[in-house]
């Protein structure tokens, strides 16, 4: 089993900037493929962004290309998700996960889950 636990949101102004992190326990996530999702409220949890187990392929949607950053230290066990130029429609309670498998974008593939942190975004 592994145990995921995210932190660093918080309210934030337009266009400012967050870090989140995401800290595994129970088990090493060094093979894992690790993923951010985020779900606003009345809306369905989507794909924020991916990494390979190497940290050397990340993927992203449109919507964040170019502002996010996904990264991972695995001898510290923790995933990172750097947020710049934030927006109000960033606004949602933000969730990391990891799966046992390749790249994906479909929450369904993700066999872990942490209990998420809120980020607000003011306009």
């Amino acid at each position: 089993q592994v145990q995921l636990v995210e932190s660093g949101g918080g309210l934030v102004q337009a266009g400012g900037s967050l870090r989140l992190s995401c800290t595994a326990s129970g088990r090493a996530i060094t093979f894992y493929t690790m993923g951010w999702f985020r779900q606003a409220p009345g809306k369905e949890r989507e794909f924020v962004a991916a990494i390979n187990w190497t940290g050397t392929s990340t993927y992203y949607p449109d919507s964040v290309q170019g502002r996010f950053t996904i990264s991972r230290d695995n001898a510290k066990n923790t995933l990172y998700l750097q947020m710049n130029s934030l927006k109000p429609e960033d606004t949602a309670v933000y969730y990391c996960a990891a799966r046992r498998g390749t790249y994906s974008q479909t929450n369904f593939d993700y066999d872990y889950w942490g209990q998420g942190t809120q980020v607000t975004v003011s306009s």
